[in-house]
């Protein structure tokens, strides 16, 4: 056998690998009825609750959106046939991109086929240009942001997560004339946390830097018209660029950039991740703008959604249940032990038919494993309360500490 499959073989098998080995709920999504899914469990199929999906507001299902993507199935068909500037440019992936751009106010906007692709390929080249570039990124920062920044080869100064006297102090040690990007997320992916973008939009002004918000938690569920955390504070013109995506709130996929014509031209013409990829089905197009459309005029998605967020907060907190922040819709419930946070997502998908997927290192690191609880628009009051009901047993029943016991580690 070739020594390099045998390191992959041996490593596969060894303690610490089977200890943090990944293990994925096959489940079919029952359109019309989600949050209700099929899950493949062991080869017989299961009825289950899905508690952990990023489809926020249940724009996966919506009719318009289903109709928007048949219509463009029947007239266009699958496939884009090519990449953006081969033969893949589709009249809907014009559309959708002037969409985004009025929907943000920035002067243009630019697709990806996925949110890590639109940070990575896009960072990538801002970060990348001028040469001698500045970048300052939150510690907890999203893979595909860091990903992004590595690619760029710009020099990194890493701030203590939404910690803005830590990131003035580091901006302060740059020259004035010298290039500066502030890199931030909005709503923290696992944590739920929200960042200060007032302190950091001041900062920004303060030190000449353009910033680059990911606002993939907070699109279509925050701020005017669903359009993000930084409209809803009121200081989105103060952002260079906001990158969002349409694979959460707006329930298909897809990643894109919304910001100055000149920074999302740089772009088009430079990233990798844009330019050598087949562009997005039409199809996956006509569907998210039919989502991003309907969104930006309904408020009743939006209403749910906190409403239901807002329920399982109390009913947790009440039960002396960690969470993680109570900031968002995102409810992390804080275990910090991987061996518990794998047994208590057993035990609810086996006693309760209710899915949420323990989150361990590498996604949060060791020790601060967590249930990522995604409460959605389309829950029943009665299921959020079934729901935090039985966290509280398993909490008992596995001796998990309690709020109280335990501070939280941000």
């Amino acid at each position: 056998m070739a020594s390099h499959l045998r390191h992959f073989i041996d490593r596969s098998d060894s303690p610490e690998n089977i200890a943090f080995k990944r293990e994925f709920l096959e489940i079919g999504r029952q359109a019309g009825s989600f949050p209700s899914a099929i899950a493949n469990r062991d080869g017989t199929p299961t009825e289950v609750s899905v508690w952990c999906s990023n489809d926020y507001l249940g724009m996966g299902q919506h009719p318009a959106v289903l109709a928007a993507a048949r219509a463009a199935i029947d007239t266009y068909g699958v496939g884009s046939g090519g990449s953006r500037n081969i033969g893949g440019t589709n009249p809907y992936h014009v559309e959708l991109e002037a969409e985004l751009a009025d929907f943000h106010g920035k002067e243009s906007a630019l697709l990806f086929t996925s949110g890590f692709a639109a940070n990575d390929g896009a960072l990538t080249v801002l970060a990348g240009n001028p040469d001698d570039t500045a970048v300052f990124s939150d510690e907890l920062n999203h893979a595909s942001i860091i990903d992004g920044l590595r690619r760029s080869r710009a020099d990194k100064f890493i701030y203590r997560h939404n910690d803005m006297a830590h990131l003035e102090e580091l901006l302060a040690t740059a020259g004035p004339d010298r290039p500066k990007l502030i890199v931030l997320e909005s709503v923290h992916s696992m944590a739920g946390d929200i960042a200060p973008l007032v302190e950091a939009a001041g900062l920004a002004e303060k030190y000449g830097a353009s910033t680059f918000l990911d606002e993939v938690h907070a699109v279509g569920m925050y701020g005017p018209q669903g359009a993000g955390i930084a409209a809803r504070d009121g200081v989105v013109d103060r952002f260079t660029v906001i990158m969002g995506t349409l694979a959460k709130a707006f329930g298909t996929v897809g990643g894109y950039i919304a910001g100055p014509a000149a920074m999302i031209d740089a772009v088009r013409m430079l990233s990798r991740a844009f330019i050598f990829t087949t562009s997005m089905p039409p199809a996956t197009a006509a569907a998210a703008l039919a989502s991003v459309r309907h969104l930006r005029s309904s408020e009743v998605e939006r209403e749910r959604l906190a409403r239901n967020a807002a329920l399982l907060k109390r009913l947790l907190s009440d039960a002396e249940v960690p969470l993680v922040s109570d900031q968002s819709h995102i409810v992390s419930v804080f275990v910090g032990d991987d061996r518990k946070c794998k047994e208590a997502s057993r035990l609810l998908i086996e006693r309760h038919g209710i899915y949420v997927q323990p989150i361990n290192a590498p996604s949060v690191r060791a020790g601060e494993e967590v249930l990522r609880v995604a409460p959605s628009a389309v829950h029943e009051a009665a299921e959020v309360e079934k729901f935090a009901a039985a966290v509280q047993q398993l909490w008992k029943e596995l001796e998990i500490p309690s709020a109280p016991a335990r501070q939280s580690p941000r």
